[in-house]
């Protein structure tokens, strides 16, 4: 599906910012992550993954400018409210719902969760901003 009038500039920053927020927020939380996943040393890193990672980043980004362009929340805070809205609804339910099946605990869902809650807001605040 295309998206007619969609700044793709904005949708490349916001990715970005995705993959910023995701490095600093996994660093600052490598070793309460690594305890909520079971894993004793620190996994060796896979460029594959970071690929996959990126192109998540877009997805989330485009479908947000999509959605925000669809709405009509060219601010700031309404790019912020329309994408935290999409975290509770299609992020953070089905993360809660996977974990407990999976038998994780609360705290991986804890750091997981607020991780995409500040990609969502960070996202939605410069798609809002720049808008689509």
């Amino acid at each position: 599906m295309i998206f007619h009038g969609i700044n793709y500039l904005s949708v490349i920053i916001a990715a970005v910012a995705g993959m910023m927020a995701g490095a600093a927020w996994y660093g600052a939380l490598a070793k309460p992550w690594m305890k909520a996943v079971g894993l004793t040393e620190e996994p060796t890193p896979n460029p594959k993954i970071y690929i996959v990672a990126m192109i998540s980043q877009f997805m989330v980004a485009y479908v947000l400018a999509g959605l925000i362009g669809h709405i009509g929340s060219f601010t700031i805070w309404g790019g912020i409210l329309s994408a935290l809205f999409c975290w509770g609804g299609f992020n953070l339910a089905p993360m809660m719902t996977n974990h407990r099946f999976q038998g994780n605990g609360w705290d991986l869902t804890i750091i997981d969760a607020g991780y995409w809650f500040l990609v969502f807001a960070l996202q939605g605040a410069i798609i809002g901003w720049m808008g689509v």
